[in-house]
């Protein structure tokens, strides 16, 4: 096992995940990535085996640079902003106070589901993951 936090801008992770890969010599299907999402409320977590980027412009540039798309992701709901021209601020600052408990728990929790992988199987960890978002 390995675990890899690549010092680039995570828009331009792509790169630093294929190079990682090769010199671990690990399988496209050992690999999970970890990121935040919009389209999550703040708190939830959602783990897919496979997919597209979803507008998540670090998972996009992972699967460009890796020409594939199957590759566990295990994302942490951040919630989207009001408007528009919010984004780059809102994923980029510190959560809302009322928010920053829901994100700082799912963060433990993923950790715990990461640590799940290593013992059973991603169908029974998506089970337990993939629950109801939490009330925002």
């Amino acid at each position: 096992m390995h675990l890899v936090k690549p010092l680039s801008f995570m828009n331009s992770s792509g790169r630093a995940v294929r190079e990682a890969l090769r010199e671990t010599g690990s399988a496209l299907s050992e690999m999970l990535v970890v990121c935040d999402s919009l389209d999550l409320s703040p708190g939830a977590l959602r783990l897919k085996l496979k997919g597209s980027s979803g507008g998540q412009k670090g998972l996009q540039s992972i699967i460009e640079s890796l020409g594939a798309e199957n590759f566990m992701r295990l994302s942490i709901g951040i919630g989207r902003p009001g408007h528009k021209e919010q984004v780059i601020d809102h994923v980029l600052g510190s959560p809302r106070r009322h928010e920053e408990e829901l994100i700082s728990s799912a963060v433990e929790k993923a950790a715990r589901a990461v640590l799940m992988l290593l013992t059973d199987s991603p169908a029974r960890v998506m089970n337990e993951v993939n629950r109801r978002e939490p009330p925002s």
